[in-house]
């Protein structure tokens, strides 16, 4: 079932597109998701970057059970912005919440795409 915009995931493998050494934020699904607004390009982008420090400061120090419903929030807003690192990362950590590794990695995806963010908005 697609989101109420209709476009989400209207695309074969949309929801896990994006390859390794890509860059962190899919610009080309962003620009279809806001049906190439610039505005709200940088709005949905500055709202994804506070959604994700947020989650980036919480769930080292959450339960499993916590870190499961971070994770699974996380990964719906950054497969709507396109960036599919940090999607498939809180994917693992849906299925792995215990698993550290997993969860500082997310630390550094998060990192890698608020830079990445500062960088274009400039």
């Amino acid at each position: 079932m697609r989101g109420e915009s209709g476009i989400a995931f209207s695309m074969p493998g949309g929801d896990v597109s994006g390859t390794a050494g890509s860059r962190p934020v899919d610009m080309a699904h962003l620009a279809r998701q806001t049906m190439d607004d610039r505005a709200l390009e940088q709005e949905v982008l500055a709202l994804f970057v506070q959604q994700a420090l947020s989650v980036r400061d919480k769930i080292a120090d959450a339960d499993a059970k916590e870190r499961v419903l971070l994770a699974h929030s996380l990964k719906g807003s950054a497969r709507g912005i396109g960036a599919f690192a940090v999607a498939e990362c809180a994917a693992a950590i849906e299925k792995q919440p215990e698993d550290a590794r997993i969860v500082k990695k997310l630390g550094a995806l998060i990192e890698e795409v608020r830079d990445f963010i500062a960088a274009i908005s400039r």
